[in-house]
This record gives C-alpha cells, sequence and structure tokens, in this order.
C-alpha cells in the first residue's frame, strides 16, 4: 500500500516498513511526503496487526535531508505576500505527530539510515528506539546553517542520546558527523556496510516483530518514563509493568520454553 508514491508503506508478518521515496530530492520534505509520512508513522503506531516498525529511505545518498527548502522558499514569499504565516505550522501539523507516532509506538522502531540525515531527517532517526546505519551515512542537525532552531523532537531526543553539552555543540555549530563518529557518540547503534544495510535492517526488525512485543513496549515505555521521574516513582512504574509483563501470554510461552529447552513463538500478547 502506498499512502503516496513519496513515502511507501508496507505491512507482511508484523512488520511495516515505511520508506521515504524521494530519492531524486535527498528525500527532502515537501508537504505531500510529510502528510504520507505522518500517515504512514499513525498507521503502523495504531495498528495492532504490526509488532515492529522499519524506517528507511530509497536511494543510497539520503536518508532524509529535511524540509525541502525549495518548496520553502515559495512558501515563505506567499506568507509574505497573504501575511497568513502558514509556513512554519509544518512542525505542529507533520513532524509533531511524525515524531509522537514514532518515540510512543507501544512496539519497536528500528531506523535504517542509508544516507544523510539532516535537519528532521536526523530527528526522524532519533524518534526510533534503534539506529542501524550504513557506513557512507552521516548526520547534521542543519537548523542553525538556515537559521532555525532545533524541531522534530532533537531538543528532547540528542541531548538524551549524547548528553547536552555535545548536543548544543552539534547545534550550534551544524556539521557533518560521519557514521564511525557517530557511533562513538551513541547515535548509531550499529554501522553496517551500505551493501548490507536493508538486509540487515530487515533481519534485525524482523527479529523484534517475532519476539516479546508486549515486553519490549514495557521496555520502551519505562525508559521514556524513568527520564523524566525520579527512581522511586520510576521503581513504582516497573512494578507496574513488569506485573502487566507477566500476565501476557509471551511470558508463559517463554518460561515453558525454557523449561523445555525449546525456542520460543511468541504471539505478541
Amino acid at each position: 500500500m502506498a499512502m503516496a508514491d513519496t513515502v511507501l508503506y508496507e505491512v507482511s508478518d508484523g512488520l511495516a516498513t515505511i520508506t521515504l521515496n524521494r530519492p531524486e530530492a535527498m528525500n527532502a520534505l515537501n508537504i505531500a511526503t510529510k502528510v504520507a509520512l505522518r500517515e504512514a508513522a499513525e498507521s503502523a503506531a495504531g495498528d495492532t496487526a504490526v509488532r515492529a516498525i522499519l524506517l528507511t529511505a530509497a536511494g543510497d545518498r539520503a536518508f532524509c535531508v529535511g524540509q525541502d527548502l525549495k518548496e520553502h522558499i515559495g512558501l515563505l514569499a506567499a506568507d509574505r505576500e497573504t501575511g497568513a504565516g502558514q509556513t512554519m505550522n509544518t512542525v505542529k501539523e507533520h513532524y509533531n505527530p511524525i515524531v509522537k507516532a514514532l518515540a510512543g509506538a507501544s512496539k519497536p522502531v528500528v531506523a535504517a539510515v542509508n544516507g544523510v540525515a539532516a535537519g528532521a531527517g536526523f530527528g526522524f532517526a532519533l524518534a526510533a528506539d534503534y539506529r542501524l546505519v550504513a557506513d557512507t551515512a552521516a548526520f547534521n542537525t542543519s537548523f542553525a546553517g538556515v537559521a532555525l532552531t532545533a524541531d522534530s523532537g532533537i531538543s528532547w531526543t540528542l541531548p538524551r542520546v549524547i548528553g547536552p553539552g555535545r548536543a548544543a555543540d552539534l547545534l550550534l555549530f551544524p556539521r557533518s558527523i560521519s557514521a564511525q563518529d557517530a557511533l562513538e557518540l551513541g547515535i548509531a547503534n550499529r554501522v553496517v556496510p551500505a551493501a548490507e544495510l536493508r538486509a540487515e535492517a530487515e533481519k534485525t526488525a524482523r527479529a523484534l516483530a517475532e519476539g516479546p512485543t508486549v515486553a519490549y513496549a514495557a521496555i520502551k515505555e519505562a525508559v521514556a518514563y524513568g527520564l523524566t521521574h525520579s527512581l522511586a516513582e520510576t521503581l513504582e512504574k516497573e512494578d507496574e509493568l513488569q506485573t502487566r509483563a507477566g500476565r501476557s501470554e509471551d511470558h508463559a510461552i517463554a518460561v515453558q520454553a525454557f523449561v523445555n529447552k525449546e525456542k520460543p513463538k511468541y504471539l505478541g500478547r
């Protein structure tokens, strides 16, 4: 199923694959692409048949270079003529719902970063739980380079991934960060040869889709909660989430499989 030809969406065996599909424009985000990506991300997050999400992009030059500046220039000019001020609504209308859908999904999200991830493209990669990165890829915050501030969740995600000092450095002095540097900083979870990225990402995402997805959802919720709450509150949340996980069919399946020395076949419930 295609939301629009700029974003491809496919669900197979519990894995939703979302592919940015404007390789000729380095997967830049024009309005049609942002709307389609928002719809795909919200569909994948809300579909109970989907147990993991893979976010990737077509071509080998770019994952996503962020806002389509060619379209943006035209919209800014129209805003100046009409005084409507519609151009910057894209943060509220598109970027925020996309990031909320990916980061808030009760299932693991894998980003396969196949090339340059800049601006909102970097933000979308950071909204994923796990980032597999091609050795030819690079990251750039970009925002200050066009006299803008951080959006697409970067002011929340980047300091949590690499620390506030390093995040300030990358935001104030936008520059290209290589895949290897991204690995050392913790932005990339794994770096793989570009030719192997798609196969490795699919293997990783499928393993998660076949795993104990109730437990994965709880892990994701616990980590997000712990980042903004006290230890005492987080311990209570762990108790609540562990009780839920302990009552799942998957936990019963796992324990039985362990006793029987078998590989568990999880149901995701």
